[in-house]
Protein backbone atom coordinates (compact mmCIF):
# COMPACT_ATOMS: atom_id res chain seq x y z
CA UNK A 1 0.00 0.00 0.00
CA UNK A 2 1.59 3.38 -0.74
CA UNK A 3 1.93 5.57 1.86
CA UNK A 4 0.40 9.20 0.66
CA UNK A 5 2.51 12.54 1.48
CA UNK A 6 2.51 14.46 4.47
CA UNK A 7 1.11 18.07 3.45
CA UNK A 8 2.28 20.69 5.91
CA UNK A 9 4.29 19.46 9.32
CA UNK A 10 7.65 20.91 7.86
CA UNK A 11 5.48 24.41 6.30
CA UNK A 12 6.38 23.11 2.97
CA UNK A 13 3.88 23.44 0.03
CA UNK A 14 1.66 20.65 -2.01
CA UNK A 15 4.55 21.36 -4.26
CA UNK A 16 7.90 21.02 -3.03
CA UNK A 17 6.12 17.07 -1.00
CA UNK A 18 7.75 14.68 -2.34
CA UNK A 19 6.61 12.14 -5.02
CA UNK A 20 4.98 8.92 -3.24
CA UNK A 21 7.56 6.08 -3.94
CA UNK A 22 5.98 3.52 -6.64
CA UNK A 23 4.53 0.53 -6.01
CA UNK A 24 5.78 -2.29 -8.38
CA UNK A 25 2.83 -4.30 -7.33
CA UNK A 26 0.48 -1.59 -7.21
CA UNK A 27 -2.23 -2.12 -10.24
CA UNK A 28 -2.77 0.58 -12.92
CA UNK A 29 -4.76 2.82 -11.52
CA UNK A 30 -4.70 2.83 -7.65
CA UNK A 31 -6.78 5.45 -7.29
CA UNK A 32 -3.53 8.00 -6.48
CA UNK A 33 -4.12 10.93 -8.82
CA UNK A 34 -7.93 11.28 -7.59
CA UNK A 35 -7.02 11.22 -4.09
CA UNK A 36 -4.01 14.00 -4.41
CA UNK A 37 -6.12 16.14 -6.23
CA UNK A 38 -8.55 16.78 -3.66
CA UNK A 39 -5.51 16.31 -0.34
CA UNK A 40 -5.26 19.74 0.44
CA UNK A 41 -9.01 20.50 1.13
CA UNK A 42 -8.95 17.31 2.82
CA UNK A 43 -5.94 18.44 5.22
CA UNK A 44 -7.75 22.24 5.59
CA UNK A 45 -10.87 20.17 6.60
CA UNK A 46 -9.18 18.36 8.81
CA UNK A 47 -6.72 20.60 10.36
CA UNK A 48 -10.08 23.24 10.91
CA UNK A 49 -11.74 20.54 12.68
CA UNK A 50 -8.76 19.49 15.15
CA UNK A 51 -6.73 22.18 15.23
CA UNK A 52 -3.57 19.71 15.69
CA UNK A 53 -1.38 19.12 12.32
CA UNK A 54 0.10 15.36 12.76
CA UNK A 55 -4.18 14.56 13.90
CA UNK A 56 -4.99 16.35 11.01
CA UNK A 57 -2.38 14.02 8.64
CA UNK A 58 -3.42 10.76 10.86
CA UNK A 59 -7.09 11.43 9.41
CA UNK A 60 -6.09 12.13 5.79
CA UNK A 61 -4.17 9.15 6.27
CA UNK A 62 -6.79 7.10 7.24
CA UNK A 63 -9.72 8.84 4.18
CA UNK A 64 -6.20 7.36 2.18
CA UNK A 65 -6.31 3.79 3.31
CA UNK A 66 -10.22 3.39 3.14
CA UNK A 67 -9.92 4.94 -0.70
CA UNK A 68 -7.99 2.27 -1.47
CA UNK A 69 -9.82 -0.55 -0.48
CA UNK A 70 -12.93 1.30 -1.82
CA UNK A 71 -14.26 -0.34 -4.75
CA UNK A 72 -13.50 2.91 -7.07
CA UNK A 73 -15.03 2.02 -10.21
CA UNK A 74 -18.42 2.41 -8.29
CA UNK A 75 -17.64 5.97 -7.08
CA UNK A 76 -19.28 8.66 -9.12
CA UNK A 77 -17.52 11.41 -7.67
CA UNK A 78 -13.73 10.88 -6.08
CA UNK A 79 -13.85 14.42 -4.60
CA UNK A 80 -17.10 14.01 -3.17
CA UNK A 81 -16.32 10.80 -1.45
CA UNK A 82 -13.22 11.49 0.17
CA UNK A 83 -14.28 14.67 1.41
CA UNK A 84 -17.09 12.94 3.04
CA UNK A 85 -15.06 9.90 4.33
CA UNK A 86 -12.87 12.88 5.60
CA UNK A 87 -15.29 15.06 7.52
CA UNK A 88 -16.72 12.06 9.13
CA UNK A 89 -13.36 10.65 10.33
CA UNK A 90 -12.66 14.22 11.76
CA UNK A 91 -15.59 14.04 13.63
CA UNK A 92 -14.73 10.97 15.35
CA UNK A 93 -11.19 12.27 15.83
CA UNK A 94 -12.85 15.70 17.46
CA UNK A 95 -14.90 13.80 19.93
CA UNK A 96 -11.84 11.97 21.22
CA UNK A 97 -9.68 15.47 21.26
CA UNK A 98 -12.23 16.86 23.67
CA UNK A 99 -12.20 13.99 25.83
CA UNK A 100 -8.27 14.63 25.70
CA UNK A 101 -8.24 18.03 26.30
CA UNK A 102 -9.89 17.89 29.57
CA UNK A 103 -6.63 16.89 31.28
CA UNK A 104 -4.31 19.09 28.89
CA UNK A 105 -1.97 20.69 31.21
CA UNK A 106 -2.96 24.56 31.36
CA UNK A 107 -4.92 26.13 28.24
CA UNK A 108 -4.87 24.64 24.93
CA UNK A 109 -4.23 26.49 21.78
CA UNK A 110 -4.30 25.25 18.00
CA UNK A 111 -1.12 24.22 16.42
CA UNK A 112 0.11 27.26 14.18
CA UNK A 113 0.65 26.79 10.47
CA UNK A 114 2.87 29.04 8.43
CA UNK A 115 0.54 29.74 5.43
CA UNK A 116 3.08 32.24 3.90
CA UNK A 117 3.62 29.55 0.85
CA UNK A 118 -0.01 28.22 0.73
CA UNK A 119 1.07 24.98 2.69
CA UNK A 120 -1.88 22.90 1.42
CA UNK A 121 -4.71 24.02 4.01
CA UNK A 122 -6.79 23.62 0.96
CA UNK A 123 -8.42 27.03 1.65
CA UNK A 124 -10.99 28.30 -1.76
CA UNK A 125 -11.39 30.89 1.24
CA UNK A 126 -9.39 32.00 4.64
CA UNK A 127 -12.17 31.67 6.76
CA UNK A 128 -12.07 29.32 9.81
CA UNK A 129 -8.53 29.14 9.93
CA UNK A 130 -7.45 32.44 12.54
CA UNK A 131 -6.04 31.34 15.64
CA UNK A 132 -8.81 33.47 17.43
CA UNK A 133 -11.65 31.78 15.33
CA UNK A 134 -10.23 28.32 15.86
CA UNK A 135 -10.07 28.79 19.83
CA UNK A 136 -13.75 29.78 19.42
CA UNK A 137 -14.74 26.97 17.63
CA UNK A 138 -13.89 24.52 20.33
CA UNK A 139 -17.15 25.82 21.89
CA UNK A 140 -18.87 24.62 19.56
CA UNK A 141 -20.13 20.00 19.19
CA UNK A 142 -17.96 18.52 16.75
CA UNK A 143 -20.84 18.03 14.23
CA UNK A 144 -21.54 22.02 14.44
CA UNK A 145 -18.11 22.57 13.97
CA UNK A 146 -18.38 20.27 10.83
CA UNK A 147 -21.13 22.27 9.45
CA UNK A 148 -19.56 25.49 10.44
CA UNK A 149 -16.33 24.75 8.23
CA UNK A 150 -17.92 23.09 5.35
CA UNK A 151 -20.31 25.94 4.51
CA UNK A 152 -18.16 28.96 5.75
CA UNK A 153 -14.41 27.54 4.83
CA UNK A 154 -15.06 25.92 1.67
CA UNK A 155 -18.43 27.47 0.67
CA UNK A 156 -20.61 24.06 0.38
CA UNK A 157 -24.33 24.99 -0.17
CA UNK A 158 -26.48 23.49 2.81
CA UNK A 159 -27.53 20.74 1.01
CA UNK A 160 -23.94 19.20 0.12
CA UNK A 161 -23.27 19.62 3.99
CA UNK A 162 -26.33 17.42 4.37
CA UNK A 163 -24.88 14.87 1.90
CA UNK A 164 -21.48 15.16 4.22
CA UNK A 165 -23.24 14.88 7.57
CA UNK A 166 -25.74 12.69 6.84
CA UNK A 167 -28.54 15.00 8.10
CA UNK A 168 -31.73 16.44 6.24
CA UNK A 169 -30.94 19.90 4.82
CA UNK A 170 -33.32 21.04 7.47
CA UNK A 171 -30.96 19.92 9.93
CA UNK A 172 -27.54 20.78 8.35
CA UNK A 173 -29.29 24.57 8.14
CA UNK A 174 -30.38 24.86 11.29
CA UNK A 175 -26.86 23.58 12.73
CA UNK A 176 -24.81 25.88 10.85
CA UNK A 177 -26.76 28.60 11.89
CA UNK A 178 -26.42 27.66 15.68
CA UNK A 179 -23.10 27.84 15.08
CA UNK A 180 -22.77 31.29 13.86
CA UNK A 181 -25.06 32.58 16.83
CA UNK A 182 -22.78 30.92 19.59
CA UNK A 183 -19.47 32.27 17.53
CA UNK A 184 -21.38 35.71 16.75
CA UNK A 185 -21.81 36.39 20.78
CA UNK A 186 -18.51 35.32 21.42
CA UNK A 187 -16.10 37.02 19.28
CA UNK A 188 -16.67 40.60 18.04
CA UNK A 189 -16.31 41.63 13.70
CA UNK A 190 -12.96 40.81 13.03
CA UNK A 191 -10.67 43.81 11.12
CA UNK A 192 -9.85 44.47 8.14
CA UNK A 193 -6.54 42.85 7.23
CA UNK A 194 -4.57 45.95 6.66
CA UNK A 195 -6.02 46.79 10.17
CA UNK A 196 -4.70 43.83 11.59
CA UNK A 197 -1.45 43.93 10.12
CA UNK A 198 -0.97 47.76 11.64
CA UNK A 199 -1.51 46.43 15.04
CA UNK A 200 0.90 43.24 14.43
CA UNK A 201 3.59 46.00 13.37
CA UNK A 202 2.70 48.28 16.39
CA UNK A 203 3.13 45.54 18.79
CA UNK A 204 6.53 44.23 16.96
CA UNK A 205 7.35 47.76 16.95
CA UNK A 206 7.01 47.76 21.49
CA UNK A 207 8.58 44.98 21.76
CA UNK A 208 11.85 45.66 19.57
CA UNK A 209 11.91 48.88 21.81
CA UNK A 210 11.17 46.68 24.97
CA UNK A 211 8.52 48.96 26.02
CA UNK A 212 4.73 46.73 25.80
CA UNK A 213 3.30 49.80 27.65
CA UNK A 214 3.22 52.08 24.68
CA UNK A 215 0.95 49.28 23.24
CA UNK A 216 -1.28 48.71 25.96
CA UNK A 217 -3.93 51.95 24.50
CA UNK A 218 -4.20 49.39 21.96
CA UNK A 219 -5.72 46.65 24.06
CA UNK A 220 -9.77 46.42 24.44
CA UNK A 221 -10.54 46.82 28.24
CA UNK A 222 -11.43 42.98 28.51
CA UNK A 223 -8.63 41.24 26.27
CA UNK A 224 -7.66 38.37 26.90
CA UNK A 225 -3.92 36.69 26.77
CA UNK A 226 -3.99 32.90 26.40
CA UNK A 227 -0.33 30.71 26.66
CA UNK A 228 -0.26 27.13 25.68
CA UNK A 229 3.21 25.26 27.31
CA UNK A 230 1.16 22.06 27.21
CA UNK A 231 2.88 21.17 31.10
CA UNK A 232 6.21 20.93 28.64
CA UNK A 233 7.59 24.44 29.56
CA UNK A 234 6.84 27.51 31.77
CA UNK A 235 3.78 29.02 30.87
CA UNK A 236 0.65 31.08 32.54
CA UNK A 237 -2.24 28.10 33.74
CA UNK A 238 -4.75 30.79 33.17
CA UNK A 239 -5.91 33.58 31.01
CA UNK A 240 -4.62 37.06 31.47
CA UNK A 241 -7.67 39.03 31.27
CA UNK A 242 -8.15 42.86 31.34
CA UNK A 243 -5.88 45.95 29.54
CA UNK A 244 -3.47 46.47 32.35
CA UNK A 245 -3.09 43.04 33.24
CA UNK A 246 -2.11 41.93 30.39
CA UNK A 247 0.33 44.72 29.60
CA UNK A 248 2.00 44.06 32.61
CA UNK A 249 1.97 40.35 31.51
CA UNK A 250 3.29 41.16 28.24
CA UNK A 251 5.99 42.85 29.77
CA UNK A 252 6.91 40.00 32.35
CA UNK A 253 6.94 37.89 29.33
CA UNK A 254 9.43 39.92 26.90
CA UNK A 255 11.54 40.96 30.13
CA UNK A 256 12.55 37.33 30.96
CA UNK A 257 12.31 35.74 27.51
CA UNK A 258 11.90 37.72 24.18
CA UNK A 259 14.21 40.26 25.41
CA UNK A 260 17.56 38.06 24.34
CA UNK A 261 15.77 36.36 21.14
CA UNK A 262 15.18 37.76 17.80
CA UNK A 263 11.51 38.97 16.90
CA UNK A 264 10.61 38.07 13.37
CA UNK A 265 7.21 38.91 11.23
CA UNK A 266 5.84 35.36 9.90
CA UNK A 267 2.22 34.71 8.43
CA UNK A 268 0.48 32.16 10.98
CA UNK A 269 -2.69 30.80 10.09
CA UNK A 270 -3.58 33.59 7.42
CA UNK A 271 -2.48 36.48 10.01
CA UNK A 272 0.73 38.16 10.31
CA UNK A 273 1.93 37.24 13.89
CA UNK A 274 5.33 37.35 15.53
CA UNK A 275 7.70 34.40 16.10
CA UNK A 276 10.39 34.61 18.58
CA UNK A 277 13.42 32.63 17.88
CA UNK A 278 16.28 31.98 20.29
CA UNK A 279 19.71 29.92 20.16
CA UNK A 280 17.34 26.77 20.55
CA UNK A 281 15.12 27.58 17.78
CA UNK A 282 11.58 29.07 18.08
CA UNK A 283 11.07 30.01 21.44
CA UNK A 284 6.99 31.52 20.66
CA UNK A 285 4.67 32.57 18.13
CA UNK A 286 2.55 35.36 19.26
CA UNK A 287 -0.95 36.02 17.46
CA UNK A 288 -3.30 38.73 17.95
CA UNK A 289 -7.08 38.49 17.57
CA UNK A 290 -7.77 42.31 16.58
CA UNK A 291 -11.12 43.98 15.73
CA UNK A 292 -12.41 47.20 14.99
CA UNK A 293 -12.10 47.87 18.85
CA UNK A 294 -8.56 47.14 19.26
CA UNK A 295 -6.86 43.68 20.37
CA UNK A 296 -9.40 41.51 21.49
CA UNK A 297 -7.21 38.34 22.33
CA UNK A 298 -2.90 37.51 22.37
CA UNK A 299 -2.73 33.89 21.68
CA UNK A 300 1.10 32.76 23.16
CA UNK A 301 1.91 29.88 21.63
CA UNK A 302 5.36 28.08 23.51
CA UNK A 303 4.64 24.50 22.99
CA UNK A 304 7.86 22.89 21.31
CA UNK A 305 5.82 20.50 20.02
CA UNK A 306 3.19 22.55 18.66
CA UNK A 307 6.36 24.87 16.77
CA UNK A 308 8.28 22.44 14.83
CA UNK A 309 7.06 23.14 12.18
CA UNK A 310 8.86 27.04 12.39
CA UNK A 311 11.89 25.70 12.89
CA UNK A 312 13.17 26.77 9.22
CA UNK A 313 11.45 30.25 9.62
Amino acid sequence: MTTVPGPAADARTAADAPAPAADAHAPADDGLAAFLAVRPRLFGIAYRMLGVVAEAEDVVQEAWIRWQGTDRAAVLNPAAFLTTTTTRLALNAATSARARRETYVGPWLPEPVDTSADPALGAERAEALETGLLVLLEHLTPVERAAYVLREAFGYPHKRVAEVLDLTEANARQLSRRAQQRLATRRAAPADPAAHRRLVEEFVAAAEAGDLSRFEHFLTADVVARSDGGGQVHAARKDVVGHERVAQFLQRVHDRYWSAGELRVVEANGRPALLVVTAGGPFALVTLDVSERGVEGLYVQVNPAKLTGWAAA
